[in-house]
């Protein structure tokens, strides 16, 4: 295996950790182990978001730079007599990409690992072989023969069920595989804008922030934007990458290391004009490559954050991802690199007299 440095151990660190939608300390605990050095006050919001704040000028604008803790994974609802696990999704799932697939059950005696499992093809007619499984026909596996020992084990109703793969760099070293990428690299994002700004002057309190629960309505968005009362907020998550078979440029036409993409649209917001045209000005002045994307199907936290108090101008910058919301996903490390790079050289640039410029023209 190739080498890791400081940012691929943190990395490995943040996706390697299990932390589905309302029960994130597992990439809380790594979040906050990692931007704790860049922060002089860290500290978390009622429902457990993690928000890092570091200040450059105490009476400057508050900057919010925020990527979601929770990944999409199920929850136990029910075990049968067999021992057989059932669950509720968690987040979006697609169920062609679940079955066969391990997972780790987080129980109050310890992990569980399991399958997911349904009836097998053999036995099924003809046209049913044709059609994808539906969700609610799967179960997992968990070795059990019965419900008595399941229980024995710790598994029990309400427990996390998380995807298990391992964070793995691919023989193109700039390719990174893992799961949670959606959305650990935010966090990472996040972490490293305060370590870049230790050293450099910034007319701002930047605060860095792990939400909870965005894959399931943009909840911690909500209240650590409340708990902030953020002036610019940026929302750092992944994108749809357009450059696998099949996919139109229509479709979508981003490439994985051409640069952050720049969310002009999604289904929670329409991307502030104003912040906007800073961000890709900055870009164009640094020689920072850039993507302009739009994701009609789907939310960031800008959602839920644009809408806070009296409002809040807001962007969401992503990194196209291959494969998200599946046990495997894979992006281009220099984005991840030249997302942090641009939302640096924008915060610099963030004084009382900017923010009130995009805020107010």
């Amino acid at each position: 295996m190739p080498k890791m440095d400081e940012t691929l151990t943190m990395l490995k660190d943040l996706t390697d950790a299990k932390a589905i939608s309302g029960d994130e300390k597992e990439a809380r605990d790594v979040m906050e182990k990692y931007i704790t050095p860049y922060a002089e006050e860290v500290y978390t919001d009622h429902l457990g978001s993690l928000i890092a704040k570091k200040t450059g000028d105490e009476n400057g604008p508050k900057v919010m730079v925020a990527g979601h803790l929770d990944e999409i994974g199920f929850m136990v609802t029910r075990i049968d007599e067999k021992g057989f696990v059932y669950f509720q999704t968690i987040g979006g799932w697609w169920s062609q990409v679940m079955l066969a697939q391990r997972v780790t059950i987080m129980t109050s005696k310890g992990d569980v690992t399991g399958v997911i499992g349904s009836k097998p093809p053999h036995i099924l007619p003809p046209e049913a072989r044709k059609k994808p499984v539906a969700i609610k026909d799967m179960f997992i596996d968990i070795g059990a023969t019965s419900k008595e020992e399941a229980l024995e084990f710790g598994v029990k109703p309400g427990d996390s069920i998380v995807p298990y793969f391992e964070f793995t760099q691919l023989k193109n070293e700039k390719m990174l595989m893992a799961k949670a990428w959606d959305n650990r690299i935010g966090c990472a994002i996040a972490i490293e804008v305060l370590k870049q700004l230790e050293n450099s002057k910034h007319p701002n309190i930047v605060y860095g922030v792990g939400t909870v629960q965005e894959e399931v309505g943009l909840r911690g968005a909500k209240t650590s934007a409340h708990m902030i009362k953020p002036d610019i907020a940026f929302a750092v998550d992944v994108g749809i990458a357009g450059d696998t078979p099949g996919i139109s440029e229509h479709d979508a036409d981003s490439k994985l290391g051409d640069g952050p993409q720049i969310i002009l649209y999604d289904a929670s917001m329409v991307s502030h004009k104003g912040l906007r045209d800073l961000v890709v000005q900055t870009a164009d002045e640094k020689d920072i490559p850039y993507q302009y994307a739009s994701i009609a199907g789907g939310g960031t936290d800008s959602g839920s954050i644009h809408l806070t108090a009296d409002g809040v101008p807001a962007l969401s910058i992503t990194i196209a991802t291959r494969y998200i919301h599946s046990h495997a996903a894979i992006l281009h490390r220099d984005d991840f690199e030249n997302a942090v790079k641009l939302i640096v050289e924008v915060i610099k640039k963030l004084d009382r007299e900017t923010v009130n410029k995009i805020t107010f023209n």
